[in-house]
């Protein structure tokens, strides 16, 4: 099988490509072995896709409160501290 094939059928390494390319940079020669096979491969490249949109809000998710202006009111916080020491103190 030509080298062209190997890379165009290998779903197994586009992913983890794919994969390794977003926590780190990928050389030049595997960016261009991802992208050969992302032009035929459509189940590859909806994996790309869905994998940047997971890793996009697991960032947001995961950002400083600061960061989103979100906080939680501080009588909230103490009804939830109540809460949590009542069912605590029932066992």
């Amino acid at each position: 099988m030509s080298e062209l094939k190997k890379i165009q059928y290998n779903c197994r390494k586009a992913t983890f490509l794919i994969e390794k390319r977003m926590i780190d940079k990928i050389t030049f020669r595997e960016a261009i072995e991802l992208r050969i096979h992302l032009a035929g491969c459509s189940v590859c490249k909806l994996f790309d896709q869905q994998s940047q949109l997971i890793n996009k809000m697991v960032r947001q998710l995961f950002a400083p409160a600061n960061a989103t202006g979100i906080k939680l009111d501080d009588t909230y916080k103490q009804q939830l501290h109540d809460r949590i020491e009542e069912e605590i103190n029932k066992s």
